[in-house]
């Protein structure tokens, strides 16, 4: 897939995010990446989740979060499914970014994964 046709899946996983929570995403940038530092990853945020910062902070760089394209390839085998995998990651991510932990990330993944096995 091209880098381009990726990053656009990334910007529609974003879109599908709840606009509740979209709109308390701040100071945060979403990357593209080929391939991540160390095998296994799918996506990672970097910097200070949204629980832990202070009114009082000075205004910082922005948090970043990373969606790297060759590990999400490798791991399907349809378009829809790598729309759901990227979607799954972004969610992830955001997720650290409003202070969850992986165990919480987690715990709210199957939730999710349950609720949309009711429907």
């Amino acid at each position: 897939m091209r880098d381009g046709d990726f990053e656009a899946l990334v910007e529609e996983a974003l879109a599908r995010v709840p606009a509740r929570f979209r709109r308390r995403l701040r100071n945060v940038v979403f990357v593209v990446e080929a391939e991540p530092p160390r095998p296994g990853l799918l996506g990672l945020y970097q910097g200070r989740p949204l629980t832990v910062r202070s009114v009082a902070e000075p205004v910082a760089v922005p948090d970043r979060i990373t969606i790297y394209q060759g590990p999400h390839e490798r791991m399907v085998r349809t378009a829809a499914e790598l729309r759901e995998c990227v979607a799954e990651t972004v969610w992830h991510e955001i997720g650290h970014y409003f202070g969850m932990d992986e165990r919480r990330v987690r715990a709210a993944e199957r939730r999710r994964a349950a609720e949309r096995r009711r429907l």
